[in-house]
């Protein structure tokens, strides 16, 4: 028996897949499948139906979101932003951010943690 630890979860290994089709899209619903969640980073894919979002939050670390489907619009401390299929945004560590489904889309979430001890600016 193995007694490797498993880092990335809830994808096949040693096969190609296209992220966009690992997550559905529901009415009503924001959906997500988990990568990877620990103490230093955490990969996330989501789908949102339109309408649906996360409302104004901070993170512990800077999140990156990579728009793999659809349209959303992401506010940063104030700063809203309309992001498409192929681009990416990052939104700092300890600064407020939402996102919305100005029409329905997918994304994947990575946001990297500051390591333990180390205080943000």
């Amino acid at each position: 028996m193995d007694d490797k630890p498993v880092l990335i979860k809830n994808i096949t290994f040693s096969e190609p897949h296209h992220l966009e089709e690992l997550v559905t899209y529901e009415a009503g619903r924001v959906v997500s499948r988990t990568f990877a969640q620990n103490s230093s980073v955490s990969l996330t894919l989501f789908s949102f139906d339109k309408g649906e979002g996360v409302s104004t939050h901070t993170a512990p670390g800077d999140a990156m979101v990579q728009i793999l489907d659809g349209e959303a619009v992401v506010n940063i401390d104030g700063k809203e932003m309309t992001v498409a299929k192929g681009q990416v945004v990052v939104m700092p560590s300890d600064i407020p951010h939402s996102v919305t489904a100005e029409k329905r889309f997918k994304m994947l979430l990575t946001v990297v943690k500051r390591p333990k001890g180390i205080q943000s600016k």
